[in-house]
């Protein structure tokens, strides 16, 4: 017993220093097992090891070894990859091959390979189109707190962060917070809310611990993902379980808003496990789980959008621009004076004995942060069950949900409170092909729009006539007391009038307050009864109720080996949205329009709804020359049935005249149907409807023929009312005034249409030391969708007397005649999807470069240019393009700058610029920003401890006019990988 003893010990040790490829048969199977190290005779942790061509593979534990079960027969070639190395190929024909692989430190992306640029694998320098892939190294050395943080530095994007929940990508401008022009894929999955409108990628997709990469393609993607990929995609592939097994555990802990302005510092903690485990290379599973909660991001910019000087406020009145009656806040609802609603015009002002225009007073309104609870979460959960039919072919099944709190911005300002995703995916992929279709189910929880609410707050205390009647009282009983109006005491006159209106209105920080917010965030109507009188019950609402289905099929061929000539890649996907009609975002049309917002007898508000869109790709690649010139050609074909067949083609050409050196050129034409909500929303929101761009929703309606834009009625407005004395104001001087307003003649919408060319440069320098990529593009836009707000005049046409008059006082009930004609019916407003007349070109550049100048030590810098061509004309609509002419960041770092121990440190910057939106319109000012963090390694424990933060010295900015105060964030975390290894 003691010889056998001491004999198993020697062979155990054998093993350890000489792995073998064992042939131990296991019903017709055998066991592959080996040791990896890097360059240094250090064991390499989590490389993994595949049988080329095939889905077998599996990772190293924490000692470099690895084995894996297979039933194939010889010979066949492994690979072995891992983060930062050198791949290396071992080519298998016999057993007993002892295997003790080394592999060599690799600083660059030289042989990274990427999937989503043309759909199937390739190497990263050859691709047809712009492209960046973020590693696992890539991702652990970002600064930022989590993952998707890191996509902030990548060559190009433009991060939009409305809450510490959700964060929208986007390139190459147009950039907008619910951004239906670049899409997130998460494994192949859309991750776009259907009926919220807005990219979720960071709030339902991948946990820290189960991400492997992140792939960015700028610019259009239509010609091969459809037609939300019109300025680019990301896709975030996540880790097989085949290969990365074990117990992994992360732990953060942050603390924000250091600087205690506005809210004290909090603290923000985040939990994740994933837990992994392969059968006999046939069966595997993984389990993710994670959850985030902290303070959110305030949004709290008290800048005024409509000044005193401006026509839509009061530039008769300049002693009144310290104290500005028509004040529209930046982060305030309630009094939207700049969209022509929640104001009142008073009539016979005199001042200093001279009778003066009409003045604009908005109501006060409340802000944002007296709306929004700043308490958020984030709760996440994923299991993937994955089975091999055979070595190349898996089946997969993959369920997903993510619940969230959280702010967005869509028309107007959204509070995501309990807010559920859930997503269910199944796969069968195979060596050549790959077939899938999934479903995600959307409920809105407890949500609510937040304008809706300020307004219906207000409006609880006192309609925007009778709060008229108060504040003018109140300004005549001031002049009264201090011997009449004077410009010296105009703006104190202003205040306390305003402050008389509002005596008795709720005040945030009040239980009435708190009490009445509950009850209006309760109830599922957002029509704003503007005939309330004080204290009269609540009979608008502001909650958001949206369900919805998104069904989704597709799959894709390669036929590279089946086609001798070319190789040829052929796919198709049809996607169905099901919604169910809520009466105030989606409703069913079959119904009368009366009707449309009330709900039946069931609760219900009629018929679901159904919106379809169905495609197919060819793609062919070619290379001559010896390899040196690849040439691509794709043709995708997309069909709605509410709109004309369109077909997207795609031209490109990668040509390498000398090994790692690559130049390409890409043409590209690209369609965008209009997304579910801009195609069939029926907001229901108060005194503005926003509508959807299908045109049978105009029907009994008008607005598409029978309107004035909005922009236009509210010059007309001002100089009605700037007119002097007895005239301000009158029906007189509004007919005179008639040539102001425009018809909008709003176009029947049609699909949003790309030009795109695009040329760069992927080259390796200087010994595979600097890795250099440049990208230069143009962009041709025809039929950009947008929104413009429009009046109809309500019982005549454009053009008539009685249609002017109707636009006269714009801030009245719609249900009464204007105060000097008994005969107007008033207007009625839209916010309609539509496309903009003109042709929008834009163009731009961004150059990156990397250089591992010194053993690992590595700095890294781009910048990005994007600019829009002036136009000659103006349009119907403001496009927005909300791009900084110039951005960029510079890092610089080493993962091992001793044993164990790395940093990164990254410097952003940000040019100011002009945000445009319906919501908001201002300049937001430049970014400069030190983001830093170190890493330390305890292998003995499988443990990686980070330090770090972002906006190091705290320099508050914003990234969109309208959006929340980003500051410092300072953090600490651990993590625990590869517990419970095979």
């Amino acid at each position: 017993m003691k010889l056998f003893t001491s004999n198993l010990k020697i062979v155990v040790l054998l093993f350890a220093l000489f792995p073998l490829t064992a042939l131990a048969q296991l019903n017709g199977s055998y066991i592959l097992s080996g040791k990896i190290n890097d360059d240094k005779g250090q064991p390499l942790i989590g490389a993994t090891v595949s049988i080329k061509g095939t889905t077998t593979g599996t990772a190293t534990d924490t000692t470099g070894k690895f084995s894996l079960t297979t039933s194939l027969k010889l010979p066949y070639t492994l690979i072995f990859k891992a983060v930062g190395y050198q791949p290396q190929e071992f080519l298998i024909n016999k057993t007993g091959t002892a295997l003790n692989i080394q592999l060599s430190a690799q600083s660059l992306l030289i042989n990274e390979v990427v999937v989503t640029a043309s759909r199937k694998e390739e190497k990263l320098l050859k691709s047809p189109v712009a492209i960046e892939k973020l590693d696992i190294r890539a991702l652990k050395q970002s600064p930022g707190p989590s993952f998707y943080d890191a996509l902030e530095n990548v060559k190009g994007v433009q991060m939009t962060t409305t809450s510490l929940t959700l964060k929208v990508p986007n390139t190459r401008g147009f950039n907008s917070p619910n951004n239906f022009r670049f899409m997130q894929l998460t494994d192949g999955v859309d991750m776009q809310s259907a009926t919220l409108g807005v990219p979720l990628g960071n709030a339902i997709g991948p946990t820290e611990l189960d991400i492997a990469s992140i792939e960015i393609t700028p610019g259009a993607a239509a010609a091969l993902y459809g037609t939300n990929a019109l300025n680019g995609l990301s896709n975030l592939i996540t880790k097989d379980p085949f290969k990365y097994q074990g117990l992994s555990f992360y732990h953060r802990t942050g603390v924000n808003h250091v600087d205690g302005i506005g809210i004290k510092p909090s603290v923000l903690t985040e939990d994740a496990l994933r837990y992994a485990k392969a059968y006999n290379d046939k069966f595997a599973f993984k389990l993710n789980f994670s959850y985030l909660q902290g303070q959110d991001w305030q949004s709290n910019t008290r800048n005024d959008q409509n000044p005193g000087n401006l026509k839509t406020a009061n530039p008769a009145y300049p002693e009144l621009y310290g104290s500005n009656a028509a004040y529209d806040g930046w982060n305030k609802y309630g009094d939207d004076a700049l969209a022509g609603s929640n104001t009142v015009v008073i009539k016979g002002i005199t001042v200093d004995g001279i009778a003066r225009p009409n003045l604009t007073v908005a109501r006060t309104g409340y802000n944002e942060v007296d709306l929004v609870d700043p308490k958020v979460s984030n709760l996440k959960f994923d299991g993937t069950f994955a089975y091999k039919l055979n070595p190349t072919t898996t089946l997969s099944y993959t369920y997903r949900f993510g619940r969230m709190d959280g702010v967005f911005q869509r028309g107007n300002k959204i509070a995501l409170n309990g807010a559920t995703v859930q997503n269910h995916k199944i796969e069968l992929k195979g060596k050549d092909f790959l077939v899938r279709a999934y479903e995600s189910i959307e409920n809105t929880g407890d949500s609510y729009n937040v304008k809706p609410l300020a307004d219906n707050l207000d409006l609880n205390h006192a309609s925007n006539s009778a709060w008229g009647t108060l504040y003018k009282n109140a300004l005549t009983a001031y002049g009264t007391s201090h011997g009449g109006l004077t410009a010296a005491n105009f703006a104190d006159a202003n205040n306390a009038a305003r402050a008389a209106a509002d005596a008795g209105r709720v005040e945030p920080g009040t239980a009435a307050f708190n009490d009445l917010k509950k009850t209006i965030i309760g109830i599922n109507n957002w029509d704003i009864k503007s005939s309330l009188i004080p204290n009269a019950p609540v009979t608008g609402g502001a909650a958001l109720v949206q369900k919805s289905h998104l069904y989704n099929a597709e799959a894709q061929w390669d036929l590279a080996d089946k086609v001798k000539i070319f190789d040829l890649l052929v796919g198709g996907d049809a996607r169905i949205y099901q919604i169910i009609p809520d009466g105030n975002n989606f409703v069913d049309f079959s119904r009368p329009i009366a009707d449309r917002n009330t709900p039946l007898a069931d609760g219900s508000f009629g018929k679901d709804v159904y919106y379809k869109k169905f495609g197919g790709f060819a793609q062919v690649t070619k290379t001559l020359f010896d390899n040196k010139l690849k040439l691509f050609g794709s043709i995708r074909g997309d069909y709605n049935p509410y709109y004309d067949p369109k077909f997207t083609p795609r031209l490109a050409a990668v040509y390498s005249p000398v090994e790692n050196h690559n130049f390409r050129f890409t043409f590209q034409n690209g369609y965008r149907f209009p997304a579910l909500f801009e195609a069939l929303s029926y907001v229901n929101n108060g005194r503005v409807k926003r509508v959807g761009s299908l045109p049978f929703i105009n029907d009994g309606l008008g607005y598409l023929g029978n309107s004035y834009t909005q922009s236009s009625v509210a010059a007309f407005n001002a100089a009605v009312n700037a007119a002097p004395g007895a005239a301000s104001g009158t029906d007189a001087t509004a007919l005179a005034n008639r040539n102001i307003l425009q018809v909008a003649d709003l176009p029947k919408a049609r699909p949003e249409q790309i030009t795109s060319f695009e040329v760069g440069y992927k080259g390796i320098l200087l010994d595979n030391k600097v890795f250099v990529d440049i990208d230069a593009y143009a962009n041709r836009y025809n039929g950009f969708l947008g929104q413009v707000q429009v009046f109809v005049p309500n019982g005549t046409t454009v053009g008539t007397d009685a249609a002017v008059l109707a636009m006269l006082d714009i801030n009245r009930d719609p249900t009464t005649a204007t105060a000097n004609n008994a005969g107007s019916q008033g207007q009625s407003r839209y916010r309609v999807y539509t496309n903009a007349k003109n042709i929008y070109n834009n163009y731009g550049s961004s150059a990156g470069i990397s250089y591992n100048f010194y053993k690992r030590y590595t700095i890294s810098g781009n910048a990005s240019f994007n600019k829009m061509e002036a136009q000659s004309a103006s349009d119907i609509f403001v496009t927005g393009f909300n791009t900084p002419k110039w951005s960029g960041n510079v890092s610089f770092g080493n993962r091992e700058i001793a044993k164990n121990v790395g940093f990164n440190i990254v410097y952003k910057w940000q040019q100011a610029y002009l945000w445009e939106s319906p919501l908001v319109t201002g300049t937001v000012p430049s970014i400069n920003t030190v983001d830093a963090q170190v890493t330390f390694k305890v292998p003995v424990y499988n443990a990686t401890f980070k330090i770090g933060g972002t906006d190091l010295f705290n320099k508050r900015y914003i990234q969109y006019a309208g959006g929340p105060t980003i500051e410092a964030m300072y953090y600490a975390s651990v993590t625990l990988d590869g517990l419970l290894t095979p």
